[in-house]
């Protein structure tokens, strides 16, 4: 069977869902989709698409099934109905939630008969169908490589591994460099607009300065690893230095210093407990214990 003659579903149709599907109809895949409000088809019907009438209806017309909607627990209503038939479906399932609920859901649609793969979209709904598009999974492989070839029709799609919990903590853990990279950003902005530098004329020194950052990664990554933190290039008790620098900035221009002060905090934990003169990746010890209330 060619590729884009391969059956899909889509079952949701928020702006993502409809992103989903409409790609799916741009690659030549013969294409059903479900929603519970039925209107939000009716573009991707003009271009195409059929409208199933039930969710037991969408699943049959499927070799794959895609599904994108609110939360696990809509998961469970829509295909835990009594008149749903999940024995033999193949399940990619891109709602976003936690690894817990990933893997539970797992187990019950397994336990159902189904062939399941739980997943992560890291892209905005404009960018799906292109290469710009990352989208996660984790699960069976077998099942993963079977489906690839429908699959990359959404755009870059990566298999991580068995753990159908996978996708989940890589989104959040985008998620937590994202909202860093930008909460950085923003503080910089905040410092330099009360000199009378806006944001356009910092964003490109910022962008150099992340980039640069970025290298650094791969390197600390191999000390995370191995457990030793030797200072190559700063001691953290050098780096908690700087953190009060910025701290005592921020407050004497105004600026809200609430960020530094909390990575500071954490520094001083670590430089206590006898870290100072290694590396700053040896934070990684406060990153991973509970926070404090």
């Amino acid at each position: 069977m060619n590729t884009t003659d391969t059956p899909v579903t889509v079952i949701g149709l928020g702006l993502m869902g409809q992103a989903l599907a409409g790609a799916f109809l741009k690659a030549g895949h013969p294409t059903t989709v479900w929603n519970r409000t039925s209107s939000k088809a009716d573009a991707l019907v003009a271009a195409g698409a059929r409208l199933a009438p039930t969710v037991g209806d969408a699943l049959e017309a499927g070799s794959l099934t895609i599904i994108c909607v609110t939360d696990y627990q809509v998961v469970r209503e829509l295909f835990g109905a009594s008149d749903v038939e999940l024995d033999g479906t193949a399940l990619v399932n891109l709602t976003s939630g936690d690894s817990a609920q990933a893997r539970e859901t797992a187990r019950w649609a397994e336990q159902r008969g189904a062939r399941y793969l739980d997943g992560a979209i890291m892209a905005v709904p404009p960018a799906i169908g292109t290469a710009e598009a990352v989208i996660l999974h984790s699960g069976s492989e077998a099942d993963f490589e079977a489906h690839k070839p429908t699959l990359d029709a959404l755009g870059t799609v990566t298999y991580l591994g068995a753990d159908h919990g996978l996708a989940s903590l890589y989104d959040v853990a985008g998620l937590a460099m994202m909202w860093s990279v930008l909460n950085a950003w923003l503080q910089g902005t905040a410092l330099l607009r009360t000199a009378g530098v806006d944001a356009a004329t910092y964003a490109p020194f910022a962008q150099r300065i992340a980039a640069g950052v970025a290298e650094w990664l791969p390197g600390y990554a191999r000390q995370i690893d191995s457990g030793s933190f030797p200072a190559e290039v700063s001691a953290l008790e050098t780096d908690a230095r700087a953190m009060a620098h910025l701290i005592e900035e921020s407050e004497a221009v105004g600026v809200n210093a609430e960020l530094p002060k909390l990575i500071k905090a954490m520094a001083d934990r670590s430089i206590a407990a006898g870290h100072g003169g290694e590396q700053y990746p040896v934070l990684i010890e406060e990153f991973g214990k509970p926070s404090r209330d």
